[in-house]
C-alpha cells in the first residue's frame, strides 16, 4: 500500500481566516479610496483572489490591487486568525497514523505559510494558488488519495486528482450541497476527522 497522504485545504478547513481577511480588505479599501463589502466578501471565500477584487475594482487595476493587497495581508490577517474546531487534531490524526500532511490552497503560498507557522500546524508540503481543479494536479504529484475541504471547488480538485473528497461544513455550503457536488463523505468539522480516518484505513487493509 502506498504511503498515506492527507491533502487539507486552508482557509475554513484549517483555519478560520473570516476576521483578518475582513481587516485586510478594509485596509486595502481604506488606501484606495474604494468600497469594499468586507462582510459580503467573508462569505465566500475559496475562489481565486483576482476573481474577488474585480467585483470592486476595474479590471485594468486588478492585477496592482492583488499585489498589493498580498502586501497588508501579514500586517492584518495572520494574528487574529485561529484554527478551526478538531483541526489540530485532524493533523495529528494523519502524522499517527505515518502519514505526510499536505496543504493545497488558493491562497497566496507565503502568506499560507505564515498562517500554517503561527497556528502551529506542521506539514510536509504547501502549494498555493491553486483553485478547484487546479488543486488535482498538485495532489496528484504530491500522492494524495485524501483530499479535505469546506468548498465545492475543493471536491472537484478531489476528484480531479481520483482522491476520497472529504467536505467539512465551515465554511459557505452544507452537507446537501458538498455531497451533490461529489463529496465521498461529509462532516460538520474536522472533530469528527480522526474517527473517519482509521475507519477509512481499516477499511483499506
Amino acid at each position: 500500500m502506498a504511503a498515506l497522504t492527507v491533502g487539507f485545504d486552508l482557509d475554513m478547513t484549517l483555519l478560520d481566516t473570516r476576521f483578518g481577511i475582513r481587516a485586510t480588505h478594509l485596509a486595502l479599501s481604506a488606501e484606495t479610496g474604494t468600497y469594499i463589502d468586507a462582510d459580503l466578501v467573508i462569505t465566500r471565500l475559496g475562489p481565486p483572489l483576482a476573481q474577488e477584487l474585480a467585483n470592486w475594482f476595474p479590471a485594468d487595476r486588478v492585477d496592482a490591487v492583488v499585489d498589493r493587497y498580498r502586501e497588508l495581508y501579514p500586517e492584518y490577517a495572520v494574528e487574529p486568525t485561529v484554527p478551526l474546531p478538531g483541526a489540530l487534531a485532524a493533523v495529528d490524526a494523519v502524522r499517527a497514523a505515518g502519514g505526510r500532511v499536505v496543504v493545497i490552497t488558493g491562497k497566496y503560498e507565503p502568506n499560507a505559510r505564515l498562517h500554517l507557522a503561527h497556528a502551529g500546524i506542521e506539514y510536509d508540503a504547501v502549494v498555493g494558488d491553486l483553485w478547484a481543479q487546479a488543486k488535482g494536479a498538485a495532489l496528484r504529484e504530491l500522492g494524495a488519495s485524501v483530499y479535505v475541504g469546506d468548498h465545492l471547488g475543493d471536491v472537484r480538485g478531489a476528484r480531479a486528482a481520483g482522491a476520497v473528497a472529504v467536505g467539512v461544513t465551515t465554511g459557505p455550503y452544507g452537507a446537501a450541497e458538498l455531497t451533490e457536488a461529489g463529496a465521498d463523505v461529509v462532516l460538520p468539522d474536522l472533530t469528527g476527522f480522526p474517527q473517519w480516518l482509521a475507519g477509512h484505513l481499516a477499511a483499506a487493509v
